[in-house]
């Protein structure tokens, strides 16, 4: 697998880690992360259902698709304490992930567009394609911690929330999509460090680009000792004339 290739591994990263940004967003947006059932014991009355998002509040009743009561302001006025910690975690693991796909983008547009005979002035100042996808690895990796241990902790706190009062809450399909994503966020992790294993016994080093000289300068050949030898015997050879007054 050599890294001045655009290679399957990278790119199928890159279609996970879009996926996964796409699941979460979807998880953000969605009401679906609470379910609290409300019943009633009146025949003439139907059972009512509260769906609880991270920004939204809707109240359904059974069998029925449109809000009875619709809270655009939940998100000033969340009172449960998992809710509250997705409403930062999951925004933020959005933006390491997205920081992250751009660093893979950016590896693998050097790889593919970039000449393969760098200048020699600017050598310096390039980027390492594989320590692109490296760094993009390990944000990655992050946004799937982030994501993950807050939508673990909403099963938890939902069994907490039926003990402490009725067990009438359950979590919702938005917890399902959050924790598929960080599957998909760590799947994506481990697609670049293997491939960034597999370049591993380039010589170069780990933000530098692959090439710290030009070719040209790679493929020059020194003399070989006896011919500068003899060179030398002649110079010293030459008989030096001085003139004297």
């Amino acid at each position: 697998m050599g890294c001045r290739d655009v290679h399957a591994a990278t790119v199928l990263a890159f279609l996970s880690g879009t996926a996964s940004v796409a699941g979460l967003l979807a998880a953000v947006l969605l009401p679906n992360w609470r379910q609290m059932r409300l019943y009633t014991f009146n025949k003439n009355e139907r059972n009512v259902t509260v769906y609880s998002g991270l920004w939204i509040k809707c109240a359904r009743f059974d069998g029925s698709r449109d809000c009875v009561i619709y809270d655009p302001q939940w998100y000033t006025a969340v009172d449960q304490l998992d809710l509250r910690v997705l409403q930062l975690t999951l925004p933020l693991s959005m933006l390491t992930a997205v920081s992250a796909l751009f660093l893979c983008l950016i590896g693998m547009c050097n790889t593919a567009f970039v000449s393969t005979v760098p200048n020699v002035k600017l050598a310096k100042c390039l980027v390492n394609s594989a320590g692109c996808h490296l760094v993009a690895a390990l944000l990655f990796l992050l946004a799937c911690a982030i994501c993950l241990t807050p939508s673990v902790w909403v099963i938890f706190y939902n069994n907490y929330l039926n003990r402490k009062y009725e067990p009438i809450f359950s979590f919702d399909i938005s917890v399902f999509i959050a924790i598929a994503s960080a599957g998909g966020l760590f799947f994506t992790s481990v697609l670049l460090f293997l491939w960034y294993c597999a370049c591993k016994s380039l010589p170069s080093p780990f933000w530098q680009p692959l090439y710290s000289h030009a070719p040209s300068m790679h493929s020059y050949a020194s003399q070989p000792y006896s011919a500068r030898s003899r060179l030398s015997a002649i110079e010293i050879d030459i008989p030096v004339v001085t003139h004297s007054s």
